[in-house]
């Protein structure tokens, strides 16, 4: 288990097994096909622990969020500042798209093959219809189904079926009931909370160590079932979506260092753990036991802060997706030769973000699905986004949720402005700290003449002492004289 543990902390060992994985698919694609499993299994695990501990997490950081000073001004900043940081990444992905004219420069050969992927997947949905909400549903039902995704009637329910959506919003209502009771009365189940928390906590801790196995199959299974074309052909669009969303990540970082007052290796150190979580699980939710220890314990922002902002940004705070639209949306216009006017430039940042939203509590493959969003507000075929998305959805799921994780983190620190520090001091982390200066006495020659001095008047005065009580011993051992004379009595007498 340790050296899983290791494996999963280092880079270089998670690189090395991506790379082992594509080289198994590559060299013997039916293997590697059936190397998705592994990312089946792991997804089961860490959703098994991952949907409760966000139920837990957001009922410690409601109640903890509560108590400290201004709540209702903080938590309007957490709303506020949260939908402006996704519209954020939207207007930044498409003024990059435009500036950097992603899927402009492809060749002839790229757009012919792309065009012939779009028309393909066109041609087998015209005759294809989806229903959104399964056969037994009637027209008169869809609209409430479409509130009931967001406050269902029943929490055991849509805790059974992992409705992040669902469970997220009754999170937040029993939290703030919950809160709202004098804790003489909730210390018990407090303390039940707790052992649940530290529990989940530990078991989504367990199952993060098999992360290299969760890499190696992923690559494998993506390399086995990906077409080179395809790569090559969307190589401009996962250029233009991982460059920006890595420096994206990287200014968020810078801004994370700024504000902690902790040194840059500090601060990497803290974060490492849940940054490769990000990178390499196909999971929102895997990597927040990691974030809320580093933000809190680690970096010392507030903890209940902390524990209210991760679990509901995993859901609901999308930036990774929203600069994902918006850098899709570009790129589709672009190879269909659509010059983007302000107006549709505007349109774009809006339909992202809406995407980005709509999208809450819904994997990733499902997610593609609402890039349609964008691209009917453009008049674009939607087609394009599951014929040419889908293919390459896997390998971009990495940086949507490291931009996502790096964001709420952003949100973190901007709210918990004016609060204590947290932070809690380790081994690892005091070993870090500058050593404390040693203490120096500088002497003269003057003064060290006259310690000399006293120190020789010191001794002498000892020796002097010594001499005296030795002498006064040895008088009181000797013999007393007899009496003679007149005073001398018969007792006297030596006889």
């Amino acid at each position: 288990m340790g050296f899983l543990k290791r494996l999963s902390n280092s880079p270089l060992a998670l690189l090395l097994c991506v790379t082992g994985g594509a080289v198994l698919g590559w060299l013997a694609p039916v293997v590697g096909g059936e190397a998705f499993i592994l990312g089946q299994i792991y997804l089961a695990l860490v959703n098994m622990a991952a949907l409760p501990l966000l139920v837990v997490a957001t009922f410690f950081g409601l109640r903890q969020t509560l108590a400290l000073p201004q709540p209702g001004k903080r938590a309007l900043m957490i709303v506020g500042l949260a939908g402006g940081l996704v519209v954020l990444c939207a207007v930044l992905g498409a003024m990059f798209g435009v500036l950097a004219g992603t899927g402009q420069d492809l060749s002839a050969a790229s757009r012919g093959y792309l065009g012939a992927l779009v028309q393909n997947a066109g041609g087998d949905a015209a005759n294809a219809e989806i229903s959104l909400y399964g056969a037994g549903f009637s027209d008169a039902a869809r609209a409430p189904d479409l509130w009931m995704a967001a406050v269902p009637d029943n929490f055991f329910r849509v805790l059974a079926e992992g409705q992040s959506l669902a469970i997220l919003m009754c999170a937040i209502l029993f939290g703030l009931a919950f809160a709202a009771l004098l804790r003489p009365q909730t210390n018990a189940l407090m303390g039940i909370f707790e052992a649940i928390y530290r529990a989940l906590e530990l078991i989504i801790s367990r199952v993060n160590v098999f992360i290299p196995v969760l890499a190696f199959g992923m690559a494998a299974y993506f390399v086995a079932k990906t077409d080179a074309r395809t790569l090559h052909a969307m190589g401009s669009f996962l250029g233009s979506f991982y460059l920006f969303a890595f420096l994206l990540s990287g200014l968020a970082i810078v801004l994370i260092w700024k504000k902690s007052g902790l040194s840059p290796a500090s601060v990497l150190s803290a974060l490492k753990a849940p940054v490769l979580i990000s990178l390499t699980s196909a999971s929102t939710t895997a990597s927040i036991p990691d974030t809320i220890e580093a933000m809190s314990s680690r970096l010392g922002f507030s903890r209940g802060i902390v524990e209210l902002v991760i679990p509901v940004a995993s859901v609901f705070m999308r930036s990774g997706a929203a600069l994902y639209f918006a850098l899709l949306a570009v790129f589709v216009a672009n190879i269909y030769g659509r010059t983007i006017t302000p107006q549709e430039f505007l349109l774009i940042c809006a339909g992202a973000s809406m995407a980005a939203f709509a999208s809450a509590g819904n994997n990733s493959l499902a997610a593609v699905g609402f890039a349609g969003v964008v691209l009917s507000i453009l008049n674009l075929p939607i087609e394009a986004a599951l014929a040419l998305f889908l293919a390459i959805d896997l390998v971009c799921e990495g940086p949507r949720n490291l931009l996502t994780l790096l964001f709420a983190c952003v949100l973190i620190v901007l709210v918990s402005r004016g609060l204590p520090s947290e932070r809690v001091e380790t081994a690892a982390s005091s070993s870090n700290l500058r050593g404390l200066e040693p203490i120096r006495f500088v002497f003269s020659r003057a003064s060290v003449a006259m310690a000399l001095a006293c120190v020789l008047l010191a001794a002498l005065l000892i020796t002097i002492a010594g001499i005296g009580v030795g002498m006064r011993k040895t008088g009181a051992g000797l013999p007393q004289p007899y009496a003679t004379g007149p005073m001398a009595t018969a007792g006297n007498s030596p006889v």
